[in-house]
């Protein structure tokens, strides 16, 4: 018979289920793959704040990602890493951070989404309106487009975690490495049907509201691109877009992944590591690919090196 402790203020971590001889080994991976995010995004950041060229829309909205990364992982990342070194008994959260963590997790997967949502917009108006550009993506619509990125991922989180929070817990046991809404609720006794309706929907809603708009963006980039004549536009198309869609894939899909395997207990394990990964990857690819592929960003940095000497 299992024995119940009713709204203990006190939770446990059941963390990553792995050999002695793999926690350095994976410490020492997800360290460095930590300390790369926080210097790379911090370094785009940094770059875009000092260098004027760079304070263009596209840019600007490119820094919701990077703040996005920095929070989702920092929340996430070193907390998973001393937890790592600690016996199974060891891994005590209490439930109001417990909750915290669980608030500024589903704010960086639901984020990550919509301001993909946002840039995808930007591309839009600059390869489809291009004489336009300017008097539309002014700094009062950039403001627009990110307070409406940041409120509608409140708005939807907060009513995911204040269906959480007024559940009554009889279980300790947090049976994945962070906290999440799903995690929370199953330490519940009380029905949590309402709770699996608004989380299929809150998944449904969001993904096909960014999958519909970035496929009917890129169709009509697409058609804009296939009628036109003009070779130099095309070719600022193809790498500008082809780096919004590789993000959004990455993210798209890690996000997917980790949705499917919430409903499969047999991969409890996989699910684990694909939700760890789900914020390492991303965050570790994004400055990579913007980087690589923008020009500006590259030119940056290049007078950046050459004012140091």
């Amino acid at each position: 018979m299992e024995n119940y402790t009713f709204n203990s203020f006190t939770l446990q971590l059941e963390g990553l289920n792995i050999s002695k001889d793999s926690v350095y080994p994976v410490f020492i991976i997800i360290f460095f793959s930590y300390i790369f995010i926080m210097v790379a995004n911090g370094g785009i950041a940094f770059l875009v704040f000092i260098d004027k060229s760079l304070h263009q829309s596209m840019y600007l909205l490119f820094c919701n990602l990077i703040f996005n990364d920095i929070l989702g992982n920092s929340i996430m990342v070193p907390r998973l890493l001393s937890d790592l070194l600690r016996p199974p008994s060891e891994r005590l959260i209490s439930y109001f951070e417990c909750v915290v963590q669980a608030f500024i997790t589903h704010m960086f997967n639901t984020t990550s989404l919509t301001v993909l949502m946002i840039m995808a917009f930007d591309r839009y108006v600059a390869i489809c309106n291009p004489l336009r550009y300017a008097a539309i993506m002014t700094n009062k619509m950039v403001i627009r487009l990110t307070v409406s990125a940041w409120g509608v991922a409140l708005f939807l989180v907060g009513i995911l975690l204040g269906l959480t929070i007024r559940l009554n817990r009889c279980r300790t046991m947090i049976m994945n490495p962070y906290c999440d809404s799903a995690s929370l609720f199953k330490l519940s006794c009380d029905s949590v049907f309402i709770n699996n309706v608004y989380g299929l929907t809150f998944t449904a809603v969001l993904l096909t509201s960014s999958i519909g708009t970035t496929v009917l963006t890129y169709t009509k980039i697409a058609v804009i691109c296939l009628t036109s004549k003009n070779k130099s536009l095309n070719s600022k198309a193809l790498k500008t877009c082809s780096t919004h869609l590789v993000v959004y894939l990455i993210m798209v899909t890690s996000g997917m992944v980790v949705i499917s395997l919430h409903r499969l207990p047999q991969y409890t394990q996989i699910r684990k590591l694909a939700s760890i990964l789900f914020h390492i990857i991303p965050g570790s690819l994004n400055p990579v690919i913007y980087g690589v592929q923008s020009a500006e960003i590259c030119k940056s940095v290049s007078r950046l090196f050459r004012s140091k000497h």
